[in-house]
């Protein structure tokens, strides 16, 4: 429930629920709305497709991906340079007469969401005539988060029952013995590929807890992808607007390389949220949103974002992290 000036009413619990208004009516939940979810995202991935296959994804087409917003902004040089220095390289391959690689005109993707509302998710779970199992077609890619992740959870139960990749979010709540319990009952055949891991701590917590939980997993033989999750563990209320801070969300990927590092294991990952408009839902980077920017370009009912800058920012220092590796030999 939710309270405003003494009026208690629903929680809003997200647009494929109810409303984010603050009325009886909108609060009151229309399964309704979990079918124009479905026509929204078939939508959207017919979108994505069409572009994906129709050219805008070829490589030689990397500098028109450049936003208005940015071309002024340091990153926004910084992916220029690298756009050209691509283009450079596609001209050079053209000319050698290597020009038909469909990996330099298209793109392959897949789309992935939190197994939240196991009335949806059960709707769209469809058995493969060709091999009898059971797939979520919600998405390529479920997983399960912190909530919903206890052994005896009914969403625990659904994504042991299907096929797909899976993933489930872990805090710094998360006993090591439970996780090794956990993992052992989502892929009891211990199929490469089958699980993710998805940490979510704040950096701190993450360099005192994460390394046990890796240890546990190593000692039980277990194989699992470590993904890192730096913007749940870092979310806060600021100027009354929940928000995280671009150090602190930077601060745990950074963690998360360190530990990997110390433990001789593989990072197989970053989860971030973020859009490409241009928001002012997370403070900091190089964006420079400080917290009396929040009001100005707060557009999200739910999770604050990483808009397309505070993201490029991140993704050149997580490229920077991966070719350290690579010229350490890791």
């Amino acid at each position: 429930m939710e309270t405003i000036d003494g009026k208690e009413l629903p929680s809003y619990r997200g647009d494929i629920i109810n409303g984010p208004e603050f009325t009886a009516e909108a609060r009151v939940p229309d399964p309704d709305r979990l079918v124009k979810a479905y026509h929204q995202s078939a939508a959207t991935l017919n979108l994505v497709r069409a572009f994906s296959s129709g050219g805008y994804a070829a490589l030689d087409r990397v500098a028109d991906w450049e936003l208005e917003f940015m071309k002024s902004s340091d990153e926004g040089e910084k992916y220029m340079e690298l756009a050209s220095r691509v283009k450079d390289a596609i001209t050079f391959m053209k000319a050698c007469g290597v020009n038909s690689l469909s990996e330099l005109q298209e793109t392959e993707f897949f789309v992935s969401h939190e197994c939240l509302l196991l009335d949806y998710e059960s709707a769209l779970t469809r058995e493969d005539s060709t091999t009898g199992l059971y797939y979520g077609c919600s998405g390529h890619y479920l997983w399960c988060g912190e909530r919903t992740r206890q052994l005896d959870n009914a969403h625990v139960a659904f994504m042991k029952g299907i096929g797909n990749p899976i993933g489930v979010k872990v805090s710094d709540k998360m006993d090591p013995s439970q996780l090794v319990s956990l993992i052992a009952t989502l892929n009891p055949d211990n199929t490469p590929g089958r699980i993710s891991i998805i940490v979510r701590m704040g950096a701190t917590k993450l360099r005192e807890v994460f390394p046990t939980l890796i240890e546990a997993v190593k000692e039980a033989g277990q194989v699992v992808t470590w993904v890192c999750d730096p913007m749940h563990g870092n979310t806060e209320s600021c100027n009354g607007y929940k928000t995280r801070r671009f150090d602190n969300v930077k601060g745990e990927i950074e963690a998360f390389f360190d530990v990997h590092e110390q433990m001789g294991s593989i990072p197989g990952g970053v989860h971030l949220e973020m859009t490409g408009e241009n928001v002012t839902e997370c403070i900091g980077g190089g964006s420079s949103v400080k917290e009396t920017d929040l009001k100005s370009r707060y557009h999200t009912h739910c999770d604050p974002r990483l808009n397309a800058e505070q993201a490029l920012e991140l993704s050149f220092y997580v490229g920077g992290r991966l070719k350290e590796r690579r010229e350490k030999g890791l």
